[in-house]
């Protein structure tokens, strides 16, 4: 059952879907985007902002949320809710578990009778799978490689091989094929709702909607092998993913995959096609790591250093990290589509000065640069890009290009062997 606020016209309405909203990133997405929105737009807007989380108890203690943040910023702002200038925001709440592809479809049926578009929807919600850290390795790590070895951190523990729970209730003699349970949910999961919303995204008369995708700093091409797309052998199951994550996004608007998106995104009659974007939200200090609160502060403590040293891409609280995905959420399509016409597309990163002042960054993504350009990389600061990165040439961006090809089409078998399978379990 979603809460809705009703009373309001599309013509003025912008709907964004946030997914994952329950706290961390995807909760201080929201409230930046609520700020936003209210700073920003005259009484003539207003904002549909559709939160998705696993369950009823969560859904109502983040609209309750959602709702103190309002009024705090209104009144730290001195903004009267019921004045004419004020943009208005509507709340809704609707549950999905990522990792069961029943309730994704569900999901998708709810809000095509309950939305008339969708303008952007954010594709936050995810899971990490980390056991905890490699301490002997982190603080040597840290110790001899300062800051760069807690920029790209390669000392995380993670379990190998995790697999949702059974999808379907087929007979035992039925075999269900396995299905990654971070690829579920930080991946497929979310390609599975986006094409079942296609209508809806694709239901703006003025701008096409937009996919935004939450990326990685640690998205490692070394991470992902497209024999392994869902990481089931991978000791960094979720690198891997955030790795495909951006590989999707990047190539999507290619030739050579064309007939794949075509197929995941068919282009709507008299409407422009939806635009897939990435954004990652530098180093925040979530509780995606499972660590003591003592050891949480001092983690804390490491990113600030970090930062102060002279590292861009330490936001350390989700707030500053929401800046790119809100960016990409409200920024004119003027803007975007110049910039990519001039530059490419590219993977937006939010970024921050030693003085805690956040912008968005483009971020260099392994095998496709900055935008897609060979040399487009070249003199980036050391600081934005791991050592281990080369200037983009024609046969690392040939390789990509072929490697994007190759992960659509998996990921469109995927889809049609889960969507008759549970086409049979409807039956």
């Amino acid at each position: 059952m979603s809460e809705q606020h009703d009373g309001v016209g599309e013509d003025v309405h912008s709907y964004v879907l946030v997914t994952g909203a329950n706290g961390g990133l995807g909760y201080a997405i929201c409230c930046r985007l609520i700020d936003e929105f209210i700073l920003t737009r005259s009484s003539s807007h207003s904002l549909r902002l559709i939160i998705t989380t696993r369950g009823k108890t969560k859904s109502h203690d983040t609209i309750a949320r959602l709702k103190d943040h309002i009024f705090r910023t209104r009144k730290q702002h001195k903004v009267h809710e019921k004045s004419p200038l004020v943009a208005k925001i509507y709340l809704q709440a609707e549950q999905a578990d990522l990792c069961r592809l029943q309730s994704v479809q569900t999901l998708c049926r709810r809000l095509l009778r309950s939305l008339p578009k969708l303008d952007t929807i954010i594709l936050n919600a995810g899971h990490g799978g980390f056991t905890g850290l490699d301490w002997p390795l982190a603080i040597w790590t840290i110790l001899t490689n300062f800051p760069h070895s807690v920029t790209y951190p390669t000392f995380k523990t993670s379990e190998i091989g995790n697999t949702t729970a059974r999808q379907a209730s087929l007979s035992e003699a039925q075999q269900e094929p396995p299905l990654g349970e971070i690829f579920c949910s930080n991946v497929f999961g979310h390609y599975v709702l986006v094409h079942g919303i296609v209508p809806l995204l694709s239901n703006s008369s003025t701008t096409p909607g937009r996919i935004v995708w939450l990326s990685s700093l640690e998205a490692y091409e070394s991470t992902f092998s497209p024999s392994d797309i869902q990481g089931l052998q991978s000791p960094l199951a979720y690198e891997s993913s955030k790795r495909l994550t951006d590989i999707l996004a990047l190539s999507s608007t290619l030739p050579t995959t064309r007939p794949f998106v075509h197929a995941f995104l068919p282009p709507p009659s008299g409407h422009r096609p939806p635009k897939h974007y990435v954004a990652q939200p530098g180093i925040c200090a979530t509780n995606i790591l499972p660590l003591h609160w003592l050891l949480m502060y001092v983690v804390t403590a490491t990113l600030y250093l970090a930062r102060w040293v002279g590292s861009p891409w330490h936001t350390v609280s989700a707030y500053k990290g929401a800046c790119a995905p809100v960016w990409l959420a409200l920024a004119s399509q003027e803007e975007l589509d110049a910039i990519e016409e001039k530059d490419g597309a590219g993977k937006w990163g939010s970024g921050i000065n030693s003085q805690g002042e956040e912008r968005v960054i483009r971020t260099e993504v392994q095998g496709w640069g900055v935008g897609g350009k060979v040399g487009d990389n070249i003199g980036l600061p050391k600081n934005r890009r791991p050592r281990e990165v080369t200037d983009l040439n024609e046969r690392d961006r040939e390789s990509f290009v072929v490697l994007g090809r190759e992960c659509w089409q998996s990921m469109e078998r995927l889809r049609e062997e889960w969507g008759h399978l549970l086409d049979e379990e409807d039956d």
